[in-house]
């Protein structure tokens, strides 16, 4: 009976860990793929370019309409910016799963697909929207809404799939759209004052300005840029304590309030854990970003702050507004964590035959430690957070099946 429970347990964890090495096969990446098939090596080359491959590999349903090396060409002879090409090809990126079967079993025979580009929040209206059409004989046309309707472009064949994860297939030319191939300013001419002061941020963008801050987040513009923004009223509360800082310390807390790289928001709900800022030197001046479902949270040792609006997201830039000034231990500690009164001592244990004395009250929070939701696991992030679910169910199904057997 022992032998045979041992048996069936060994079995279904082997089979359990199978199907969990099976689950990681399920992540995919662009790149990779499209390098199979040298004929989309440019287009392949301006996914990465444009730093629109990681965005493809973080989404789990996704199509991507790929273009060849000649339809390629034509896109560039038209000397657009990176950044209005970027605009481009993300409205090649289907926001669902489009195989090659489901193209042509499409309800109606025709679909309104939203792309990446619409996602971004800079195609106005329906111009980032995709139009596929079933048509006759077999053949799926494809326009951009904002091209006046016109299916520009045809399916061509299935270059990969694994449903209903990713799906690449080619399309004959690249889908022309007035709107993604607007001239788009670069990083360097955004105001990034303006923009803030435009959406509630003006007093945290006055302070970049006399403080000398806003050199340091200029100079990042290009490489890679996040900014977490507080809005007005939770400025206001805390101007006082401000200006009691000394020159550096403003400086350091307004340079915490950005990162030295792009960060989309669906980045930040899916790269939890530490994060450097502008303001990092070694260990110090960092904070955690953690998530739960769509609401995103930044951690300090002494304040949570929450993500509640967007400025501005399109890569290299991001701007995003708080609700609460981030507060650096490395400032504030020794002001916001005043030592707690003594703990009254404690009472004898009316039921202990001696009269021994009950178990002592925990140590208060020492601001040097770390506080009870925020331990060394929020460094490995979402990654060790599925880990920690997949070995969960895995001993669960393992425990069950030995107990039954």
């Amino acid at each position: 009976m022992q032998l045979s429970r041992a048996a069936t347990g060994a079995s279904l964890l082997s089979l359990c860990l199978i199907l969990l090495l099976s689950s990681a096969t399920d992540a995919h990446n662009i790149t990779k793929i499209l390098a199979q098939h040298p004929e989309f090596s440019t287009f392949n080359h301006y996914l990465t370019l444009t730093h629109l491959a990681p965005e493809i590999n973080r989404r789990e349903t996704i199509t991507v309409c790929a273009v060849d090396n000649a339809g390629m060409a034509e896109l560039l002879s038209k000397q657009l910016s990176i950044f209005a090409i970027k605009n481009v090809l993300s409205l090649h990126i289907l926001l669902d799963y489009f195989g090659a079967k489901k193209l042509h079993q499409i309800t109606n025979g025709t679909a309104l697909a939203a792309t990446m580009f619409q996602a971004t929040g800079s195609a106005p209206g329906s111009a980032g929207f995709v139009n596929i059409t079933d048509l006759k004989g077999g053949k799926v046309g494809f326009g951009a809404e904002d091209n006046d309707g016109t299916l520009d472009a045809s399916y061509v064949k299935s270059v990969k799939e694994i449903p209903y994860n990713i799906s690449v297939i080619q399309i004959s030319k690249i889908l022309p759209s007035p709107v993604a191939e607007a001239p788009t300013p670069g990083p360097a001419e955004q105001n990034l004052t303006a923009l803030m002061t435009k959406k509630g941020c003006k007093i945290f963008a006055d302070l970049l300005i006399a403080s000398g801050a806003l050199t340091t987040f200029q100079s990042n513009l290009v490489g890679g840029l996040t900014v977490f923004c507080p809005l007005d009223d939770p400025m206001k509360e805390f101007m006082p304590k401000y200006k009691n800082l000394t020159a550096d310390g403003k400086i350091a807390l307004l340079s915490y309030h950005g990162e030295p790289i792009y960060q989309s928001m669906d980045m930040l709900k899916s790269n939890n854990g530490l994060t450097n800022t502008l303001a990092t030197e070694g260990a110090k001046y960092q904070f955690t970003v953690q998530n739960d479902g769509e609401v995103v949270t930044l951690k300090t040792k002494i304040v949570t702050a929450k993500v509640i609006g967007t400025v501005i997201d399109e890569d290299p830039l991001a701007i995003f507004t708080i609700n609460k000034v981030l507060l650096p231990k490395e400032l504030f500690k020794a002001s916001l964590s005043p030592t707690p009164a003594p703990a009254p001592a404690p009472e004898a244990d009316a039921d202990s035959p001696k009269g021994e004395k009950a178990t002592s009250a925990p140590e208060p929070f020492s601001p040097e430690g770390e506080p009870a939701d925020q331990t060394a696991d929020d460094k490995s992030g979402s990654v060790r957070s599925n880990g920690g679910r997949w070995v969960t169910v895995i001993l669960g199904v393992w425990l069950g099946a030995y107990l039954l057997a």
